[in-house]
């Protein structure tokens, strides 16, 4: 659905985005995440020929952004959605009016789009407020709205930009819901720029992570949480008192697995007693999935690695006792106290390995 290569885009000689590649496959949601400045928004508006790029291709349904006329970039926008942060309503017009404003655009009947703004309203459950003025409505009923409108034109591509960042956290999970049955119902490809962990993981099949303009990572979005690399821990707020002494791991729970008694089978298998310093489940598109962070001695920590490769789970050593430990695995950090990965099923390196 859309294919992007080696992106480069600079202002006044200051580059934002430099080589990024990815490709969004048809009627997956796909998110792209970042700090502020990352070059999220302009990633996203290269998608749609808002913003004119330096180098490389950006080629959305096989036709390349670039180098549509004017005529032919004004239809693919036609078929690419676009929700906003601030949702971008018209004040002075109702609900009804602001539905309709693309359409009457595009010179359809008005029977026409009475019929079409009658059934988004119900679509995005707002079908008694079609002539409510919009400066009456709540923050997330503007942006049912604003989605309403984004559907108008029947388009295959959704983009949404900081969709519910201005929204409570109970507003946003019914958005999020009303989102994923959009993407199930309609089939459609949706692309989420965020800075929000609990959007991605809650409705976005990959992620994308961008950082300083750089692809960071590119998988799975559990497997990228789970077991996050060190550029999307700086995002991830997740702090644990971890025990000074010992050995910290982080143990994965991938999908089949978040109902199983696996610590508590490991622990009598191996006649060791673990502490848990930490961990979650969380819910990640339709499943519930998670990880714990256990800790053990440092002299039986080669055993419990052993039985963590032998099930295959993923696993990372987060804090030793002794600079150093790897376990007999490779270590990714100085001081041996970043991390050590292991090499089972659901590991960084079973998907090709992170950027």
């Amino acid at each position: 659905m859309i294919e992007v290569r080696n992106l480069c885009k600079a202002y006044a000689g200051q580059t934002v985005l430099q080589d990024v590649s990815f490709d969004v496959r048809a009627g997956e949601v796909f998110g792209i995440v970042g700090h502020s400045g990352a070059g999220k928004s302009t990633l996203l508006r290269c998608l749609n020929g808002l913003e004119s790029y330096n180098s490389g291709s950006v080629k959305v349904m096989g036709r390349e952004v670039a180098a549509l006329p004017q005529r032919d970039l004004m239809r693919l926008r036609g078929k690419m959605g676009m929700v906003f942060q601030t949702f971008n309503l018209m004040a002075r017009k109702n609900v009804f009016e602001n539905v309709a404003f693309p359409l009457y655009t595009w010179g359809l009947s008005s029977a026409r789009v009475r019929e079409r703004v009658t059934s988004l309203l119900e679509l995005v459950g707002l079908a008694g407020k079609s002539r409510e003025r919009v400066q009456n409505l709540s923050g997330g009923q503007k942006q049912r709205v604003g989605i309403a409108r984004a559907l108008a034109l029947e388009p295959a591509v959704l983009l949404c930009d900081e969709a519910t960042s201005a929204l409570d956290p109970k507003t946003t999970a019914s958005i999020l819901d009303l989102l994923e049955s959009i993407n199930r119902r309609l089939g459609l490809t949706v692309v989420m720029v965020t800075h929000q962990m609990e959007v991605v993981k809650r409705l976005c099949h990959r992620t994308l992570l961008l950082d300083g303009g750089l692809t960071r990572a590119l998988d799975r979005t559990e497997d990228l949480f789970l077991l996050p690399p060190d550029n999307l821990q700086k995002l991830v707020d997740e702090e644990y008192t971890l025990i000074p002494t010992g050995v910290n791991i982080r143990v994965m729970f991938p999908r089949g697995t978040s109902r199983q008694c696996i610590v508590t089978g490991m622990a009598m298998e191996l006649g060791l007693d673990f502490s848990i310093v930490g961990g979650r489940l969380e819910r990640y598109l339709d499943e519930i999935l998670g990880f714990l962070i256990i800790n053990v001695d440092t002299e039986n920590a080669p055993r419990v690695l052993a039985c963590l490769e032998e099930k295959k789970l993923a696993y990372r050593v987060l804090a030793t006792e002794e600079a150093g430990f790897s376990g007999g695995f490779e270590q990714a950090g100085p001081g041996g106290a970043a991390a050590v990965y292991g090499t089972g099923a659901a590991s960084p390196a079973a998907h090709g390995g992170w950027q």
